[in-house]
């Protein structure tokens, strides 16, 4: 829930309440005191006014399920508003004779001020109703939080492990490849030993040829 939303809800609801307070005494006067009460109470119509308009600016620009439950608060507001002014009407009407504006006391007016303190029950309800949507609501915001810095975490714990992987597999990469080179030596080294061999025993075979040639010689005389 917005903070903003709900200094400006407490204000409101506390004008609201004051408003109410003067309408009932405002009944019961005449002449300058009642206009006087008049005076206050459209001044506060208009300072309830704009405090509706500022949560209704605060409500649009905040998340989607949070604005619909504070845009129905305002229409509860809006609704407590619109009994006010017409008590506020029925206060300023100049065309009533005092007969009337007695018998208007007398019955219209209690009637309008008992249907306004009931409406304004059920606006309180409705207030503790929607509140206690806004708290699960944020509870499932928190849990939401929660459960994305955890896939972060697992994200961050996965790509720790790809990297890991990525490092061993390069190594063993590498490792590979010094045995294909260490087998390239080895074959060479047995090549150039197999060649010795053959070169060593050609000489054997020449020199003891040419001892028996020798010796041949040296008997024949």
């Amino acid at each position: 829930m917005s903070t903003v939303f709900e200094g400006y809800e407490r204000q409101y609801c506390e004008l609201s309440a004051n408003l109410s307070k003067i309408c009932t005494a405002a009944a019961s006067l005449n002449g300058e005191r009642k206009k006087q009460k008049i005076s206050e109470i459209k001044a506060g119509i208009d300072e309830a006014e704009a405090l509706i308009r500022k949560m209704d600016l605060e409500a649009r620009s905040l998340q989607p399920n949070i604005k619909a439950v504070l845009l129905a608060k305002l229409r509860e507001y809006k609704s407590d508003l619109n009994n006010i002014k017409t008590e506020l009407k029925k206060l300023v009407s100049g065309n009533l004779n005092p007969s009337a504006r007695d018998a208007l006391l007398e019955s219209g007016m209690a009637d309008a001020l008992t249907v306004s303190a009931d409406q304004r029950d059920r606006l309180m309800i409705s207030t503790g109703r929607l509140n206690n949507s806004s708290d699960r609501i944020k509870d499932s915001r928190r849990t939401m939080l929660e459960t994305e810095e955890l896939g972060v975490s697992i994200l961050q714990d996965l790509h720790s492990q790809r990297q890991s992987l990525l490092h061993a597999h390069g190594t063993l990469h590498g490792v590979d490849d010094n045995v294909s080179k260490s087998k390239k030596i080895l074959s060479n080294m047995s090549k150039r030993m197999n060649r010795n061999k053959c070169i060593i025993s050609a000489i054997v075979a020449v020199l003891v040829l040419a001892i028996l040639l020798i010796l041949y010689f040296k008997l024949s005389k």
